[in-house]
C-alpha cells in the first residue's frame, strides 16, 4: 500500500500471549468474545498510510499490504507502545495522592489516575502510600493483529470529506473543486465550534499534503430562520391515537372534566376545540 492512501481497515486486537482481546472493529468479534461495547457503533478504522497515527509496526506493515486479503502478524513490545519501564512506577502518600487529583472520592485500584498532565493506572494502597503506574497500558505487551483493507479511498471527493470526516469526527461536509482548487461548504456545527479556527489549519495542511490542492475555500452558509406555522388546534388532530392517560392530560390542561370513558374524553375536547374557534 503507498504511502498517503486513505484506507479503511477491519482489525482485531490481541494481547499475543494470552490470547485476550484487546480491541476490536468488527461487532462480530467483539461479542464472539463477550466483549460488545452497548450503543457502540463498530465500523473500519479510516487512517492515513505512512502518517504516523498508528504504532510503528503495524505503520511498516501497512506499507506491504494489499485490499481485500486478510493479515494475521505479531508486534514486538519495541514496534508497539515500548518496554515496561520501571521508573515510569512512582509512590507517593495518600494526602499527596489526594491533593493532585480533581475528585478523591472516584480513586480506586486499578483505576485510572491523572496527575500533571499524565495518565497511569492506580496500582495499590500500602502503608498510606499509593503506587500508580505511569507506564502505557501495553507496554511490555507483544501484540497481534488480524486485519484487512476493506476500501482504498480514490475518489478526489470521497478522499477530502473522508479527510474532513476523520479529522473532525463529524460530518455533513460539502466540497466541490475547481481545478486544483477546492472549495468546502461547512454544516452548521461549526458555527458553534470554538476550536474550529485551530482545527481548520491543520485540515488545509492534511488536504494539501493528501489530496493535493492548491487554494482552499470555507464557505459558511447561515440561512433565515423558518417559523413553522402553529398547529391548527387539535381538530387536525387524531385525537383517538391518543391513550386515555394523555387524554385526561389534555382535558385537565383546559380546565374540562376528567371523568367518563376515552369516547367521553374526545368529546369533550373536540367540542371545546370548536368553541374556541
Amino acid at each position: 500500500m503507498e504511502s498517503g492512501s486513505i484506507v479503511h481497515i477491519d482489525y482485531d486486537l490481541y494481547n499475543a500471549d494470552t490470547e485476550d482481546l484487546i480491541e476490536t472493529t468488527r461487532q462480530n468479534v467483539a461479542e464472539e468474545h463477550e466483549k460488545a461495547e452497548p450503543g457502540r457503533t463498530y465500523s473500519p478504522l479510516v487512517t492515513v498510510v505512512g502518517d504516523g497515527r498508528l504504532i510503528a509496526g503495524f505503520e511498516a506493515h501497512l506499507l506491504e499490504a494489499e485490499g481485500d486479503k486478510d493479515y494475521k502478524f505479531d508486534i514486538p513490545p519495541a514496534e508497539a507502545y515500548g518496554e515496561r519501564d520501571p521508573s515510569a512506577i512512582e509512590v507517593m502518600s495518600l494526602q499527596q495522592l489526594s491533593r493532585a487529583v480533581s475528585d478523591p472520592e472516584s480513586l480506586q485500584i486499578g483505576g485510572m489516575v491523572e496527575i500533571g498532565g499524565r495518565t497511569g493506572i492506580l496500582k495499590s494502597f500500602r502503608s498510606g502510600r499509593a503506587s500508580i503506574d505511569f507506564n502505557h497500558a501495553l507496554a511490555g505487551v507483544t501484540l497481534r493483529y488480524q486485519y484487512r483493507i476493506t476500501k482504498v479511498v480514490s475518489d478526489r471527493a470521497e478522499k477530502v470529506t473522508t479527510l474532513l470526516e476523520t479529522n473532525t469526527g463529524r460530518d455533513g461536509f460539502e466540497c466541490s473543486f475547481e481545478g486544483d482548487d477546492l472549495t468546502i461548504t461547512l454544516p452548521e456545527f461549526v458555527s458553534y465550534d470554538q476550536n474550529w479556527a485551530y482545527t481548520k489549519f491543520g485540515l488545509i495542511r492534511t488536504l494539501r499534503d493528501h489530496v493535493g490542492v492548491e487554494t482552499i475555500i470555507f464557505r459558511e452558509v447561515h440561512e433565515p430562520m423558518k417559523v413553522e406555522e402553529e398547529d391548527q388546534g387539535t381538530n387536525d388532530e387524531d385525537l383517538s391515537s391518543l391513550s386515555v392517560a394523555d387524554l385526561k392530560e389534555r382535558c385537565k390542561a383546559a380546565g374540562l372534566p376528567v371523568g367518563g370513558k376515552k369516547a367521553d374524553l374526545i368529546e369533550r375536547l373536540s367540542a371545546s376545540d370548536s368553541e374556541e374557534e
